[in-house]
């Protein structure tokens, strides 16, 4: 029997092998369709066409019929490129059929390839913007940057909730609320696939933590998931999404990637999804199973889908109709996206200017003025003619996090330069480091015997070590550093190895500051209490087949004392302070504290407490404590803003413009106060096992449920004018509520305001519901004295409910309370409508 087995064939083989399919996964994750938008068909698999089918589908159904057995799996898995850009994966074509390769690169803040790209601010500051159309324009570049630098897929946009503030990943996604999450997804991937570029919508699903990713088993009942996790994906489906990543995690005891609830029957048959599902890197774990509940593609290589399919098939373990299946709709999706056209569009030049306008753009939309005390901010008149800038960050630009959405990018310039810039001639800025990063040289007569061990160049072939001794005449506490190029060296002190190679993305990704220094060198540190006494140190640096460079570096109890004295000293002398302030999260790791790392927190009570028109700017990923915030004047959060993120923070500090943004995700005032603190089998997990017990009751519907006073709320972002909310009026309308109300400006300056409005729970459901949902926000800037007359339209979906017993959406029919203002806990309207059943 021939292996390229007809396509008429192979459906028929589908319904014998429905047994087959039927034991991979188990659980429900169904749902039906939204009340008001009727009864929505699953769309068929792909078949041999119809009479009357276009030409697009009889094509791809020849290319099918001519395909062997061994190019069709090649095409269900990753490969080594032989002509690598770069990317994240490759999957080889079948030149006599002319069907092409396909790179894939990662992107969620630019593309992720070896030559220089647009480093976008990371996605959760553009999700600050609360602005759809500014989330479409963001992806237009990356479909368009992507295009240029020879990719056809982008592992992007991520749709995962902000869960919990620990996730390392977090400034990768978006935010706390399923609505906004929603609303920004489907922008991303209209805008990157606008330009032509495949969209691999990530990472379905519940993969909101990084620690033990691989294999914990998120537990989250059908209700849970489908009024909170899955209404991002469900929106980029809606989009057209041509592909979906799925998760290395468990759902529900299952893989994502073997999980058929959620691969066939919720998102093919329930939402229509006719794109084609690949795995996570190295997140297949099995071929029978994850062929059969609908994984199409194995990344990055064929552990599974290379000859353990092919002998599957052969066996009779898994119907050729499964891989035929799988074929075609990752060949579907490539004729759709013109990659299999006779003459194929012509990439784009790459416009790194247009990249570098959006970018700041992007970073002055989503800076989040947290905290402005006695007009700290902006920096006008004398206070903006002597300015001390502190903190590691202000000399070091912090472009990005690590991870897959590192980016090399064309520039970055340090804050240091932009404010000095902006500042001009007539001013004083000066420069405090506070806290180095880098390290100290060792003293060169530290070891005995001695030794340089601050720029060793080590020959190519060849190796060199040195074993020495010192002595500590107290306790104390020391950072050492390696800093190298290749082969990390062996660092031992008192016998112990300092830097061990870990596994996976642990020792891949490293940080997008703290991971290399500013010549480019790798870099790993670590901190240590030393008790007084001797100590022997020994280096070993083997050359390898190119040669290397490393040096050795410290930081000790003095050397920091006197970074935080001299920007003391510095900060008295000025008349305003900018302190950076920093927190370097990755992939691959969660975070193990929500305070900043090191000794920032002491180094901004001493500053402050010396100059108290200090302003914080936070550098961080995700929801800080701030003990120190009662001492500062101002706190700017900035997120990872960038390549032009220097440039838009002087905008901001200067006002130049308004701060627009506003927080999607609530700053928790303790460790203790956020929706898992203190709960660890709701994160992260208990004997591998997650359980997400907090139901619909995510992010800020958690801090209402539970009356929890957060540090700061969400939706919370401060102007440099003041606003006033009037006028309520609510009225149903088609199946949901009209909204409309008047924001004025009240004060001097032009500004930026993000209306929202909230929903109160319905009163005829026997449900759980939120305290209130957001059902909407408009983005406006006004002149001072101008107002707008704001109206936001709520849908039947954000009134209504998933009822898991009938396994449907159900409308809140009843009376129900609406609120408008600036933020979930910043309220002054509300009116109530009745809402109908239909």
């Amino acid at each position: 029997m021939s292996e390229a087995v007809s396509r008429r064939t192979a459906m028929r083989l589908l319904g014998a092998a429905g047994a087959v399919g039927a034991v991979v996964g188990a659980g429900g994750c169904v749902a039906p369709a939204p009340p008001g938008t009727g009864p929505r068909k699953a769309s068929p698999p792909p078949a041999a066409p119809a009479p009357g089918k276009g030409a697009a589908a009889a094509r791809i159904d020849a290319l099918l019929e001519r395909l062997t057995l061994e190019e069709k799996t090649a095409l269900l898995h990753g490969a080594g490129d032989p002509a690598p850009l770069g990317q994240a994966g490759y999957v080889p074509g079948v030149p006599r059929l002319r069907i092409p390769v396909l790179r894939l690169a990662d992107g969620p803040a630019g593309v992720r390839v070896a030559k220089p790209a647009t480093a976008l601010p990371a996605p959760v500051m553009l999700a600050s913007a609360f602005d759809p159309a500014l989330a479409r324009e963001y992806g237009r570049l990356l479909g368009r940057e992507g295009r240029a630098l020879g990719q056809d897929v982008l592992l992007a946009p991520m749709a995962n909730l902000i869960r919990t503030p620990y996730a390392g990943r977090n400034f990768e996604t978006l935010a706390e609320d399923p609505r906004l999450t929603a609303d920004l997804v489907g922008e991303l991937v209209r805008g990157i696939q606008d330009e032509g570029l495949v969209a691999a919508v990530k990472h379905f699903a519940l993969g909101n933590q990084e620690r033990g990713r691989d294999t914990v088993d998120m537990i989250a009942a059908d209700r849970t998931l489908h009024e909170t996790e899955l209404r991002g994906f469900e929106a980029a489906v809606a989009a057209g999404a041509g592909a979906v990543m799925a998760a290395y995690n468990k759902v529900n005891g299952v893989h994502a990637c073997e999980s058929k609830p959620l691969l066939d029957e919720l998102l093919r048959d329930t939402w229509g999804f006719d794109g084609w599902v690949m795995s996570d890197r190295d997140a297949t774990h099995s071929t029978v199973a994850a062929i059969g509940a609908g994984l199409d593609m194995e990344m990055p290589g064929g552990t599974h889908f290379g000859g353990p399919l092919r002998q599957a098939v052969r066996g009779g373990t898994v119907p050729e109709a499964f891989v035929d299946l799988a074929v075609h709709r990752i060949l579907t999706t490539m004729d759709r996206f013109g990659l299999l056209a006779d003459r194929p569009a012509a990439r784009p030049a790459r416009d790194a200017a247009a990249g570098a306008r959006l970018a700041r753009k992007v970073a002055t939309a989503g800076a989040v003025l947290l905290r402005n005390e006695s007009g700290t901010l902006p920096l006008t008149g004398v206070d903006a003619r002597s300015i001390a800038v502190i903190g590691p960050t202000g000399q070091v630009p912090f472009v990005g996090g690590g991870g897959s959405s590192h980016v090399v990018p064309d520039r970055a310039t340090s804050p240091l330069t932009a404010i000095r810039q902006r500042a001009g001639s007539g001013a004083t800025v000066r420069y405090a480091l506070g806290e180095d990063l880098y390290g100290r040289p060792l003293p060169p007569k530290l070891l005995t015997p001695a030794a340089d061990l601050d720029d060793r160049s080590v020959e190519a072939g060849k190796g060199w070590s040195h074993e020495g001794e010192f002595r500590l005449a107290e306790d104390d506490e020391w950072t050492l550093l390696v800093h190298y190029t290749g082969q990390r060296p062996g660092v031992r002190l008192d016998g112990e190895e300092l830097f061990p190679v870990r596994q996976g993305a642990a020792e891949r990704f490293a940080g997008g500051l703290l991971g290399s220094a500013p010549d480019g060198m790798s870099v790993r540190r670590r901190t240590l209490a030393l008790k007084a006494g001797t100590h022997r140190l020994a280096v070993t640096a083997p050359g390898g087949p190119q040669g290397r460079r490393f040096r050795l570096r410290h930081t000790t109890r003095a050397t920091r004392a006197a970074d935080v004295a001299e920007a003391v000293r510095v900060a008295k002398a000025a008349r305003s302070v900018v302190l950076f302030a920093y927190e370097d999260a990755t992939e691959g790791s969660d975070r193990t504290s929500l305070a900043l790392p090191g000794g920032q927190a002491a180094l901004i009570e001493a500053v402050a407490a010396a100059n108290p028109r200090t302003t914080v700017v936070l550098n961080t990923p995700s929801g800080t404590t701030m003990p120190w915030l009662p001492r500062t004047g101002a706190v700017l959060q900035m997120y990872y803003p960038g390549q032009e993120g220097a440039a838009a923070t002087a905008d901001v500090l200067f006002g130049d413009v308004d701060p627009g943004g506003r927080l999607t995700q609530t700053f928790p005032a303790d460790e203790q106060a956020t929706p898992v603190g203190g709960d660890p089998v709701r994160y992260p997990g208990v004997g591998g096992r997650q359980e997400y017990t907090e139901g619909v009751h995510v992010g800020h519907r958690w801090y209402d449920a539970q009356h929890v006073t957060p540090l700061f709320p969400f939706g919370h972002g401060l102007s440099y004018t003041t606003w006033q909310y009037e006028k309520l009026a609510v009225r149903p309308e088609r199946g949901g509520l009209r909204v409309e109300f008047t924001v004025r400006n009240t004060g001097r300056r032009k500004g930026t305001e993000v209306a929202q409005v909230y929903v109160g729970p319905s009163p005829d459901l026997k449900l759980d519901q939120p305290v209130r949902v957001l059902a909407g926000y408009r983005r406006l800037t006004l002149a001072p004295g101008a107002e707008q007359r704001v109206t936001v339209d709520v849908d039947a979906r954000t009134l209504s409910s998933w009822d898991p017993e009938r396994r449907a959406w159900v409308p809140g029919s009843g009376r129900r309370e609406v609120f408008a203002g600036r933020s979930s806990r910043e309220l002054p309207l509300r009116a109530k409508a009745v809402v109908r059943s239909r």
